[in-house]
């Protein structure tokens, strides 16, 4: 008996879980493009899970966006209905995390119980409750950080609010895939380092994002009349962290070198005759590149933006995939 028909329905359940992280980290990136994420300024794991039901409390949770420096910076003329719209992003960002807490506990406390576990699954499933439970304090840690002083949140914290995410995803995906289709061993160094690869560069999207340093030089393949930009280097140690210019070269330096990678590896592929395997792949990696440089261009449209964090989490997905059969045991 395989793992698949043992365990049918724990196998439905890491699939699952697989698409809500994957749409968590699609709303994430919404939230974040709609500029929506300071818009509730309270922690509230239990009570939150409402939104405000009367226009009183609609009053009160606008008057305590009122006090935080983004309002005061730059949406001192909003309205209650424009406020309502960036709220519902960051509301409804927050409940999607509870329904996959909910969605993942009480299955795994009824799994455990029943003995409806494979073997070996348990211990990377309490790592991915704990890394559940880190996620939703980090949210916050990054949600504080543009509530006093600063109208932004902390770039550093939602990079790392992203690079947790992905981690989930990946093991949820690993796990459903050893599951379903049966065990297999761990890729080898060089398929890693294409892994590796895409998740540095998806990771570096991350430190664009929070510094909006897409909104910079919007050409490309230049930055200016150069290559490298002429603000390169201005920041010293921390240049390529905390200079914005310096965050989109290497972002879109990794990018190319990433797609070159990854053709490279589909050309492997198709030598081994793993022939749509390879074409995929590599049409996957050219459309997220060329809808990268879009909405590079175009000055960051939120639907292409969007779009192309949903083409890192497809490409992110069929690379596991891929890494997967290539390792599945016989």
């Amino acid at each position: 008996m395989t793992y698949s028909t043992k365990y049918k329905i724990f196998n439905i359940w890491l699939l699952t879980l697989s698409i809500f992280v994957a749409l968590m980290v699609s709303i994430g990136g919404i939230t974040r493009l709609t500029d929506s994420g300071l818009s509730m300024v309270e922690w509230r794991p239990i009570y939150g899970i409402l939104p405000p039901l009367s226009n009183e409390e609609w009053s009160r949770v606008f008057n305590l966006y009122k006090l935080t420096p983004e309002f005061l910076e730059y949406n001192f003329d909003m309205s209650l209905s424009d406020f309502k719209f960036i709220f519902f992003w960051e509301y409804f960002h927050r409940l999607w995390g509870r329904i996959i807490g909910i969605i993942f506990l009480f299955p795994l406390i009824i799994f455990w119980w029943k003995n409806m576990i494979p073997k070996f699954f348990k211990i990377p499933l309490i790592f991915l409750l704990f890394l559940g439970v880190l996620q939703s304090i980090v949210g916050w840690w990054m949600v504080k950080s543009g509530l006093a002083n600063t109208p932004d949140v902390s770039h550093y914290r939602l990079a790392t609010h992203l690079i947790l995410a992905l981690i989930i995803f990946s093991i949820l995906v690993w796990l459903y895939l050893n599951s379903n289709y049966g065990m297999a061993a761990f890729p080898n160094i060089f398929q890693i380092s294409i892994l590796f690869l895409i998740f540095v560069t998806i990771a570096a999207g991350a430190l664009v994002s929070g510094m909006k340093a897409g909104l910079l030089y919007n050409e490309y393949p230049l930055m200016g009349n150069t290559l490298v930009p002429i603000e390169y280097g201005e920041y010293g140690i921390l240049d390529a962290f905390e200079n914005p210019a310096s965050v989109q070269f290497h972002h879109r330096t990794m990018a190319f070198f990433t797609l070159i990678s990854v053709v490279t590896f589909s050309i492997y592929l198709y030598k081994k005759n793993f022939i749509k395997m390879a074409f995929l792949l590599s049409s996957i990696i050219i459309f997220q590149f060329l809808i990268g440089i879009f909405t590079l261009i175009n000055y960051v449209p939120i639907w292409s933006a969007a779009l192309h964090q949903f083409g890192a989490l497809i490409l992110l997905t069929y690379m596991l995939n891929i890494l997967y059969f290539l390792n599945k045991k016989t």
